[in-house]
């Protein structure tokens, strides 16, 4: 079978599971959606994903190894989460 979110970078076989459940299938619905709401998307549907997982989505999104995002990049990540309302500490 045929997994374009497994194409990635940083997107692994749960991940890719945890998007397609959430109904998340493609790189352009990751790219339309962004980061952040993908991430939100996968934790509305109950999966106990970490923020590494917003970092891979953003790393993915720019083709780069989420451990290389900047850490203004992803202080703003987690500013954009907390001032959603959806800021927990995982």
């Amino acid at each position: 079978m045929h997994d374009e979110l497994l194409k990635l970078k940083n997107i692994g076989k749960t991940s890719a599971q945890w998007l397609h459940a959430s109904g998340i299938h493609t790189a352009e619905d990751l790219r339309r959606l962004g980061a952040l709401q993908a991430y939100l998307a996968v934790k509305t549907r109950g999966f106990g994903a970490s923020r590494v997982l917003l970092y891979a989505i953003e790393g993915a999104l720019h083709d780069i190894p989420w451990q290389h995002l900047s850490e203004i990049r992803k202080a703003e990540l987690n500013e954009q989460l907390n001032k959603d309302g959806h800021g927990n500490k995982s």
